[in-house]
């Protein structure tokens, strides 16, 4: 039997899948050869995954913990013990501390509408009890925030579309590991392919052109290229004059930025920047693919804001294959409200951010958090702060819940671990946010041992508890219907994808000058926000490995095999000022913590700058990881997390 699913994990491409059932077991997996992006193919990560389903690693039975927070020792019990305990506990904290006292932190484990992040699973039960809010804050928030800020709309151009460009920058983005699929469609175009990137990674390797700025200077290296632009004339004076507003207040802006003061703050050659903008200045369509990594720093909002302004100046928003790319989100009219029932809240309430976990925590000043649930998410390994994460989920008064697949860094410190079911073992609807498609995850195999989906766990509590709200209880397919109202449920799970129509980008008129953003206390002309670290050393960029989505797939024997040795890679320069050679232990640390890898030394990175992968597990790395390192701080706009404005220093480690 074959039965029709989606890739639930956090990647733009929610690839659809078939899963191949045989005797009531999930046997095989593969791409949906019938819907237009996945073609058919999954990725080096999501090949493996019916290993995770069937891994003798996994979660299958509610424990309780037995040793102290952090050992990771637990005991089997049932789920009435489970729940019982819970709804005491619960019970108990709401009536000493209020609502607010609990926390439900949902991550980026799953993007499932029904099961996971996007729908907030279990809200509604939080809500009843008056709970915080969360704020996912963790990925692309600043980006999204700058983007609305100039078009009105996060929704960018229908990445199909790159088919048509025949000038495409990928800029802070390397589709090769992350969401691949999109390749596919700048092959076919035959583009001229600029890869601007710290890094000379998998895809810049297959450009024909890569500019390495220094990380959080995008938005200096975008103002650079129009000032060539409009210093050729080549600005669309047709598009500026129907379709922006404060273009003069803009181009004044522009003026400011000359190529030799773009070079000297981005570290890119003038003659490299004036060759880029006059190949922009005289090619169209130019297509601008652009992702999360690049607005992970102080100025990451406005970096997106100020990239976004540059295909108006171009005109190639009004042009089939030209515009921007960032995230296709904004596209869709799903009725989240619907399933997250914020109505059902009995009185306003504080919102925590995802990213400053470690203050939350442990703020002596603030309402105390006491009661925390961990969905979908494995904050040691994936939160900045590490060292903050790890003593906040040590507090022996705090309460701790998680929802998982496997023995994470973050279980070893919950008191209570309930087992949850894996993709082909439930309902869920996905949204891709590198295209335009909508899939259909239908269940396929019962699961094993006392796993349960997200929203069957929170009903099970709320009846525990006593609730009598009758949303608390509604089917799976209740809340797919209600969240996706505006579109044709019967065809989508019938034909498992289905194509949205695209709102219009800009939604209105492009806003050079944006009124939105003053009010909400930003600058109202969009031009560049430098990075903050006020560390020293070199900035240590840490992006997505090819063998971990975050720290998913971190428990794989055969992906951790792949992945090797932890590796910090540095520029021959930078490691001969150190007295590094290619091999060496190294200690990557600065005032927050540390880790240990071996160095790579290599021009792949550009003089300034080190990287390393993330989604290592704490426990598999010695202790800590490159998160170790990282602050809690805010971009600019949204509250967005700072994961590349990260300054280290790498010193030869001893050997014991």
């Amino acid at each position: 039997m074959k039965v029709l699913g989606a890739c639930p994990l956090d990647c733009p491409d929610a690839c659809s899948w078939v899963v191949d059932v045989q005797d009531g077991r999930a046997a095989g997996l593969r791409g949906n050869k019938e819907h237009p992006v996945t073609r058919g193919a999954l990725c080096v990560k999501v090949n493996r995954y019916l290993e995770q389903v069937h891994s003798p690693e996994r979660l299958t039975r509610p424990l309780r913990r037995v040793g102290r927070k952090g050992e990771g020792r637990f005991e089997p019990i049932s789920w009435d013990e489970a729940l019982d305990e819970i709804a005491e506990r619960l019970t108990g904290i709401i009536a000493e501390y209020g609502g607010e006292a609990v926390w439900p932190f949902h991550g980026t484990g799953s993007l499932g509408y029904i099961q996971g992040l996007e729908g907030l699973s279990g809200r509604r039960f939080f809500n009843t009890l008056g709970a915080s809010r969360h704020d996912p804050t963790i990925c692309s928030v600043a980006g999204t925030v700058g983007l609305e800020y100039t078009l009105g709309t996060a929704g960018g151009m229908d990445p199909e579309n790159l088919a048509a460009s025949k000038l495409i920058l990928l800029w802070g983005t390397n589709p090769m590991t992350s969401g691949h699929h999109v390749w596919k469609f700048i092959q076919d175009s035959g583009a001229y392919t600029v890869a601007i990137d710290p890094v000379r990674t998998k895809t810049a390797e297959r450009c024909d052109e890569h500019l390495a700025p220094l990380p959080g200077t995008d938005a200096a290296l975008a103002l650079g290229l129009m000032h060539v632009i409009v210093g050729l004339g080549a600005q669309d004076e047709e598009f500026l004059a129907a379709h922006t507003e404060g273009w003069p207040e803009f181009r004044s802006r522009i003026a400011e930025y000359p190529p030799e003061r773009a070079a000297a703050i981005t570290g890119v050659p003038v003659e490299r920047i004036v060759a880029l903008g006059e190949r922009i200045a005289r090619t169209r369509p130019t297509a601008i693919r652009a992702s999360q990594g690049m607005q992970r720093h102080a100025g990451g909002g406005m970096a997106l804001r100020t990239l976004a302004c540059l295909p108006g100046v171009t005109g190639d928003w009004a042009i089939r294959g030209g515009g921007l790319h960032y995230s296709t989100s904004g596209h869709f009219r799903l009725d989240t409200p619907a399933l997250t029932r914020f109505d059902l809240l009995p009185q306003p309430v504080r919102t925590l951010s995802m990213t400053r976990m470690g203050e939350a925590l442990l703020d002596p000043d603030g309402p105390p958090v006491h009661a925390l649930f961990v969905i979908g998410a494995n904050p040691v390994g994936s939160n900045p702060d590490q060292r903050r994460v790890i003593e906040g989920l040590s507090r022996a008064d705090l309460f701790t819940v998680v929802l998982e697949h496997f023995p994470t860094d973050t279980v070893d410190y919950a008191d209570i671990v309930l087992p949850a079911t894996m993709q082909p073992e439930h309902l869920d609807v996905l949204a891709a946010y590198g295209n335009l498609y909508l899939v259909w995850n239908e269940p396929a195999v019962a699961p094993p041992g006392d796993c349960l989906p997200t929203t069957e766990t929170f009903r099970r509590l709320a009846r525990r508890m006593g609730l009598t709200e009758p949303a608390l209880y509604e089917s799976d397919e209740e809340l797919a219907n209600q969240l996706l109202k505006q579109y044709d449920v019967d065809r989508l799970r019938a034909e498992g994808f289905l194509k949205i129509a695209p709102g219009p980008v800009p939604a209105g008129k492009l806003r050079f000058v944006s009124n939105l953003a003053e009010r909400d206390g930003h600058a109202p002309l969009a031009g560049y926000t430098p990075p903050a670290d006020p560390g020293d050393g070199l900035v240590l960029i840490s992006a997505a490995s090819h063998y971990f989505l975050n720290t998913g797939f971190g428990s794989n024997p055969e992906l951790r095999r792949r992945a090797g040795e932890l590796r910090v890679t540095i520029h021959p320069d930078d490691a001969a000022a150190r007295g590094i050679a290619d091999g060496d232990p190294v200690t990557v640390g600065n005032d927050r913590g540390s880790f240990d890898a071996i160095a790579e030394v290599s021009d792949t990175v550009r003089p300034g700058v080190a990287a390393t992968p993330k989604g290592r597990w704490a426990k598999h790395s010695g202790g800590a990881t490159v998160n170790a390192t990282i602050a809690e701080r805010d971009s600019d706009y949204g509250g967005g997390a700072v994961f590349h404005d990260n300054r280290v220093r790498i010193t030869p480690r001893l050997q014991e």
